[in-house]
This record gives C-alpha cells, structure tokens and sequence, in this order.
C-alpha cells in the first residue's frame, strides 16, 4: 500500500491511496468467503461454488464492493499515520481504479484542523468585574429559604383565591368530543402560576371545594400541538381540596430549624459569606473566559464543519441530559417551544464554533508554552474525582481506560495554559 497528499486547501486534505494488487487479492478472497453463501449455482450446492465459477456467472466485479469495504478501514489508517493527518470527519470516498491483477487507486477527502499561528499571547489587556453583595441579595436567599420550608395547610371555609393550590379533576372538550392529553384525575394546580391554559386558572377563583365547574377556554395559536392550537375547549372541573401557603415566621427559631445556627443574624451572615465566596469565584471565571476570548480574537481560523458538527453534538446531548433532571427529553421540550432539533442545532452552532476555536488556541499555546500534566497533578485531579463519584480511587483507577486518563490530562493542561494565560494578562 501507498499514499500521497495530493492536494491541500484550507481544513481540506486529499489522499491519493493505491491497495496494490497482493493486498486486493487477498480482499477478495475475504468478500468471497464471506458471500459465498448468497450464490445458488446450478452443480454446485447453495455456497459451495468455487470463486472463479462464482466471477464466470456473476462477472469478476461481483467482488469488488465488498473486498473494497474490507481493504478500506486498513489503508485509510495505515494512509493517515503515513502522512501525519488528524481528520476531524468521515473521508469522502472516489474509486479511480479497482481490477483483479492491478488492485485499487482511490482518493479520500478529509477535513482536518486549520494550521496557525498564536502570537502576542502575553499581555492581553482585560477588565476584572467586581460582584459585591447586597443586603437586597441576602434577603433574596433568605426568601427562598423560608418559600422552601413553607407549609401547605387545607382550607375549607372560603373559596379559592389568587396563590391557592387546588387539587382537581378535569375533562377538557373540543366540539363535544374528548380529546387526548385533555382529562385528569386528582391534579395539583397553584392558581396564578400560568401552569394552565390563559384564562383556566383565573375562572377557578371564587369557586368552592366540591364544586364542578365549566371552564371554557382558547388554546392559544401558537400551542404546541397542532391539533388543538387556536381552538375552543370546554373544562368540566371538580374541585377537591384547597390549599393556601403557611410560611415560617423569619426568627431565631426559624434559623435554628434551617440551619446549624442559633441565631437569625448568624445565618445571615453565613448566607452573606457563601454569596461573597460565589461572587468571587464568578467574577475568577468571567475573567478567565474573557482572557481566553481576547486571545482567540486574535486569530482568525477557519473551522472546519466536521468539528462545528461534533461539537454541536456534544451540546445537544449535554442538554438532553439537562432536560432529563427536569423530567423531560429532547421531544418534549420540542413540542413545548414549538422549535425543532434542526432549528436548536442551527442556534448552537455559534457557540459551538466558539467552543472549536478556543479549544485549539488553547492547545496551541500549551504546546508552544510545553504546559504539560504531572503524574502529581493527574494524581490529585483523580482523588478530587473519586470524592465527587463517592468511589474509592483505587476503584476509579481501575475502571477508567487509557483515553480516558488522556483526556483528564488534557483536561489539566487546558487549565495550566489559562492559568498561564491570566499571570500573563494586563488585568484592570
């Protein structure tokens, strides 16, 4: 086998590959093994045909695809080490010449990394933000904080009003004809939180526990089914329970029951230096994200769309995986914004480019810099992972593969050259 780089144009590479005849003939002698059996040749039994009586039938290119798909895998890789080419997509595939006795030329088309230059790395100018704490800020935690431990307590002598949560049976009605999705038994509904169709929440205020009552409502016209956007529904609800929201009075008391505190001021001042320590570390990483950006607008790289695309990916399965704690996928979350897999792909691809771009400016300068990943710091990067897992780190050693010591180191480096970066910034 041989190969050339025949041509090179921006994050494109073409490969000229010949198989040469020894390495073809053995191909083909696999394609027909493994084929055989589909061949029902008169004299012969179903599979048994030799290969040459098999070519006499069928002709002697009847091989040919699948000795190709056989060859292939083991002259791309052997072509790529060859001329030193990282591909970042699947090649695209021209047969110049496939024959018995003369074996195969072909070409492959691969998209690879951009090849630059960093330069003047040292000294980006950026602007550190501050984050100070506000007394509006604590407050605000403290809020949620006494909304979490708030109690619901059943009411049974009034009607509901605004902020009650009721708990209802429904069954909705398009034409006098039920529809799917459209009937409940026993629902929780917290009146005013637009959890509803406009305008169902509001016709349940004034209304009694035991009572039925007929909601008539418009689904709006951009609802996410199709079906049912901009039509007329009729509600027949039963009302089972009312409930309204008790919350704690906000003292010592409360402190101690929340906290590990004996005192309201106590935990205040806790709440004060937690947001503090997070204000800093927001503030570490704003700068850190903009040191970075400074650098890779410096640069002009053309990605390629090969890794615009796999990164995308990785995005969209990280928000799948978002989703899921919420309770819901990729397919709901569609029909909920109306929106298509194609169009959030499209929306990303912005970031993802981004993403690309100062991954290799990243990489780049760590390799000029020659930041490297001690077996200290993988060391102690694998304890801080077996605590987070709550594993054993003899365990986690165990389980993880070579790849994946290599992309945790990868991942040290990528941290070392930002630190580098940041001690190397004009910070104002």
């Amino acid at each position: 086998m041989s190969s050339e780089v025949i041509k090179k144009e921006n994050t494109k590479v073409t490969l000229k590959i010949v198989v040469d005849d020894a390495q073809f003939e053995k191909a083909i002698n696999k394609a027909y093994n493994k084929m055989k059996s589909r061949f029902n040749i008169q004299g012969f039994r179903k599979g048994k045909a030799p290969r040459k009586i098999v070519e006499k039938f069928y002709g002697v290119e009847v091989f040919y695809e699948e000795a190709f798909n056989l060859a292939f895998p083991e002259a791309f890789e052997a072509a790529i080490k060859e001329n030193d080419i990282e591909p970042v997509s699947q090649p695209e595939i021209d047969i110049e010449e496939i024959e018995a006795g003369k074996g195969v030329t072909f070409t492959a088309v691969v998209e690879v990394m951009p090849e630059f230059e960093v330069k003047d790395y040292k000294g980006i100018e950026v602007e550190k933000k501050e984050y100070n704490v506000q007394e509006e800020d604590i407050q605000k935690e403290l809020d949620s904080m006494v909304e979490q431990n708030a109690r619901m307590i059943a009411i049974e002598d009034r009607a509901i009003k605004d902020g009650d949560m009721v708990i209802i049976d429904y069954k909705g009605m398009i034409d006098g004809e039920a529809f799917e999705g459209g009937t409940a038994e026993k629902q929780n509904l917290t009146i005013g939180s637009g959890q509803f169709i406009p305008g169902f929440e509001e016709q349940l205020i004034g209304k009694n526990i035991e009572e039925e009552v007929e909601v008539k409502v418009t689904f709006p016209e951009e609802y996410h089914s199709e079906e049912l956007a901009g039509k007329e529904a009729k509600f027949e609800v039963k009302i089972h329970e009312i409930k309204e929201k008790e919350l704690p009075e906000v003292d010592d008391e409360f402190a101690k029951d929340v906290s590990e505190f004996d005192t309201l001021e106590e935990l205040k001042n806790d709440i004060k230096s937690k947001l503090e320590e997070d204000a800093k570390k927001k503030a570490e990483q704003e700068l850190r994200n903009s040191v970075v950006e400074g650098v890779a607008n410096t640069v002009e790289i053309e990605i390629p769309k090969a890794a615009i695309d796999r990164q995308v990916d990785n995005m969209l399965a990280d928000f799948d995986y978002r989703l899921q704690f919420q309770g819901i996928n990729l397919q709901y979350y569609f029909q909920l914004t109306g929106t298509t897999e194609e169009e959030l792909r499209e929306q990303m691809r912005e970031d993802a480019a981004k993403t690309v771009k100062n991954e290799l400016v990243l990489e780049k300068i760590g390799k000029a810099e020659k930041i490297e990943a001690t077996e200290e710091e993988l060391e102690e990067q694998l304890k801080t992972m077996a605590a987070q897992y709550k594993q054993e780190l003899d365990k986690l050693k165990s389980n993880l593969r070579d790849q994946d010591l290599k992309y945790i180191k990868e991942g040290i480096i990528v941290r070392k050259t930002i630190d580098f970066l940041v001690e190397n910034a004009k910070v104002a």
